[in-house]
């Protein structure tokens, strides 16, 4: 998924992934020509479940 669409998904905005990577809560990939991140949706989902149970 691109960072918009995750960040659609997680209901945050992109900075905030972009901060989260930084901090180590998500490993993005990186596209291998352009370098852009990309996120699976299995790991955001399992982030997500992870929020809303605190």
């Amino acid at each position: 998924m691109t960072i918009k669409e995750a960040a659609e998904l997680l209901g945050v905005d992109k900075t905030t992934l972009r901060r989260w990577d930084k901090a180590g809560k998500l490993k993005p990939y990186r596209h291998p020509l352009n370098r852009y991140r990309l996120y699976k949706k299995e790991e955001l989902e399992q982030l997500l479940r992870g929020i809303r149970h605190e």
